[in-house]
């Protein structure tokens, strides 16, 4: 115990006699002490990193369901040895979708044969329940359990079956289960411990919503977890800026919605009502074919040939009505310095082209019925409808708002975490890799400091207005987060929509990636200047990170300069697996390591109940730990030794005679 003086006991008095509250003699303090330095020496809990969702709900669903494959591994583990192949499948299926596979099990047993099944399966699920808690403390394992079946659960995971005495005990407690039409519930229950004890935090680092089906369920599903947090992507903030009200950032949202064929995430998800941008679009485009706005239907999306065209127009229409909300907010804002992307000022209406970078492009499509040459940026007084419309639906999707404020709780531009530093895209640094200023209300920012600065303008600008603003200017800083180039959410030097729509020449569609990119690949210091800039022990640390999707099948690899760097973006959208080859990486970090997952498509969750069909997926240990890492050794671990530190001092101070011993 430290030696504590007198003067330090004095100063530190006030905050001693609020801790004696708790802990109202030196038994008890002592009895804490005790507590905290045995869980200090447990194994260290299980972290899982996904990124990149990008509304992918039913892959994503499985993957949290599996834990990245980590409770197949535990029942094959426990119970490999013991019972064949298939019932280790069937076991691990049960895990991942309880209530359905009870379903269909039970549509094909007799009654009797279904009881037998029950036991058998409640004795197996015991036994991987009880591995998956043996690295928590009893308090832990008791939190984690549902009220209806706490008591025993708690007497089944503690008791072993084997054991002379008790083994009638415990036979009965199952039996009981079966008898009293209990056993579908309990292992409902079960199975959902065993899935929180696998994996004790998530991270999500960034993109959840856009171009997948379903970014709400996504977030209902995220809402409901034990312990997690998330760091914001470029399309997460989009959806940040369209929920505090900015009209660009809305018009964006609602383009990618309609370019996907996701009208669904909008109408059903969000209650927000497409009904008069439809009309609007079906009016002023009815002679148009909008071919270059034709949706990407995917497998899964059943369109009528009508119902496509008039999703081209609505995309057409709110595309045009976004390009020029985005060339007034660049008028509103000179200091972003993006007056080279107000590209409707520079079309030749007359003969159909358009200059940008001084170089002339033809344009594809000169159909612009709603553009007024002479000010292009101009809304007509429908297109002025159209938004005021959209705004107020945004404004007041109860849903929407609601899983807003989740994001704005749980997430933020960066974190550091068990000494790992997270973020979605990159950090802003020179060509030279020093990192970039930035000047913001006359003060300069740049590296950890500017990342700061950003994430409090990122809350303010939601926060710091009321739906009943007028003027709604300061959410313009949610769309420079979208696309500038000098976000460290997106990360290149332009978004260059206009030109994939409208100009076919493929020359100005690239976008350049920030110097980040192009410096951190192979260079171990540059990933370790990062990590101290950001408070990150750089020989232990890692930059982890995702935002570009790694090409694995034209060999690119996720981990870059030298181990320090992990990129985890590997396709989980479906609209990026033909570019990377697979369909998404995961990060899983235990007390042993680094286990990077990559993973084949998800097929369905019919196949995967039915037919036990998992996501294959290929482990790759990316780090190993040469000594198991304990709680001690995490932030957690910190925390906790900072309070052995604070009732050691209490427990002087007791027997110092400095603060009175409570009597009972």
């Amino acid at each position: 115990m430290n030696g504590y003086t007198k003067e330090q006991l004095q100063d530190n008095k006030k905050y001693l006699e609020l801790l004696s509250q708790n802990f109202p003699n030196i038994t008890s303090a002592v009895g804490e002490v005790v507590n905290l330095k045995a869980i200090l020496n447990l194994p260290k809990g299980t972290e899982h990193f996904l990124t990149d969702i990008h509304g992918e709900h039913e892959a994503f669903n499985h993957v949290m369901q599996n834990a990245s494959g980590a409770i197949k591994r535990k029942v094959h583990q426990e119970m490999g040895n013991t019972i064949a192949f298939e019932d280790l499948e069937e076991l691990s299926t049960l895990i991942y979708y309880p209530e359905e596979k009870i379903d269909l099990i039970s549509k094909e047993r007799s009654q009797e044969s279904l009881d037998n099944w029950y036991k058998l399966t409640i004795y197996r699920l015991v036994k991987v329940c009880r591995a998956a808690a043996s690295k928590y403390t009893r308090s832990k394992v008791r939190k984690a359990l549902p009220k209806d079946f706490a008591y025993i659960m708690e007497e089944l995971l503690q008791e072993d079956e084997h054991r002379f005495n008790k083994k009638e005990y415990y036979q009965e407690i199952i039996e009981s289960l079966v008898k009293f039409d209990r056993a579908q519930h309990f292992i409902v229950e079960i199975s959902g411990v065993i899935k929180r004890l696998t994996i004790d935090h998530l991270h999500i680092i960034g993109d959840i919503y856009d171009r997948g089906a379903g970014p709400d369920e996504v977030m209902d599903t995220l809402m409901c977890h034990h312990s997690m947090d998330m760091q914001w992507g470029n399309h997460d903030i989009l959806w940040m800026g369209a929920a505090a009200g900015n009209a660009a950032c809305i018009a964006n949202a609602v383009r990618i919605a309609l370019r996907y064929a996701n009208m669904d995430v909008l109408e059903n998800g969000y209650g927000i009502n497409l009904l008069p941008l439809a009309s609007f679009a079906n009016r002023i485009y009815s002679d148009d074919p909008c071919h270059k706005f034709r949706s990407k239907i995917s497998e899964n999306h059943a369109v009528s040939d009508q119902e496509g065209a008039l999703m081209s127009k609505m995309h057409k229409a709110i595309a045009i009505i976004q390009f020029k909300l985005e060339e007034r907010l660049i008028d509103n804002h000179p200091e972003y310095q993006m007056e080279k992307r107000q590209l409707l000022q520079t079309i030749n209406f007359e003969n159909g082209t358009i200059t940008i970078e001084d170089v002339v492009y033809p344009l594809n499509d000169i159909n612009f019925p709603t553009v007024d040459p002479s000010n292009p940026s101009l809304l007509t007084d429908e297109e002025k409808l159209v938004m005021d419309r959209l705004i107020y639906a945004f404004l007041h999707s109860e849903k929407l708002q609601k899983h807003i404020r989740f994001m704005y709780a749980k997430g933020s531009m960066y974190k550091v975490y068990n000494n790992n530093l997270l973020f979605h895209a990159c950090v802003l640094l020179n060509d030279d890799g020093s990192f970039k200023e930035k000047e913001i209300d006359g003060k300069s920012y740049s590296g950890k400091k500017l990342m700061d600065k950003f994430d409090q303008m990122a809350r303010e600008a939601y926060f710091g207005k009321t739906h009943a603003d007028k003027n709604l200017t300061q959410t313009d800083f949610l769309w420079f987060l979208w696309c500038h180039e000098d976000s460290p959410l997106f990360g290149k030097d332009k978004m260059a929509t206009f030109e994939r729509y409208f100009i076919d020449d493929t020359t100005p569609h690239k976008e350049c990636h920030a110097p980040f990119y192009l410096l951190i690949d192979d260079d171990e210091e540059l990933a370790q200047k990062i990590l101290i800039e950001f408070g990150v022990d750089p020989d232990q640390g890692h930059l982890i990170n995702g935002h570009i999707p790694v090409k694995a099948t034209s060999g690119e690899s996720p981990i870059r300069a030298k181990g320090k760097q992990l990129v985890i973006d590997g396709g989980f959208a479906r609209a990026y697996q033909k570019t990377t080859g697979i369909a998404g990486y995961t990060l899983t970090y235990n007390s042993y390591g680094l286990i990077l997952i990559s993973h084949d498509p998800f097929e369905s969750v019919e196949k995967a109940i039915s037919d036990g069909v998992d996501i294959k997926s290929s482990l790759m240990v990316v780090e190993k730990s040469t000594e198991r890492k304990r709680v001690r050794d995490t932030d957690t671990g910190k925390e906790l030794m900072s309070q052995v530190e604070d009732l050691e001092m209490l427990i002087t101070a007791y027997r110092k005679g400095l603060i009175k011993e409570k009597q009972y």
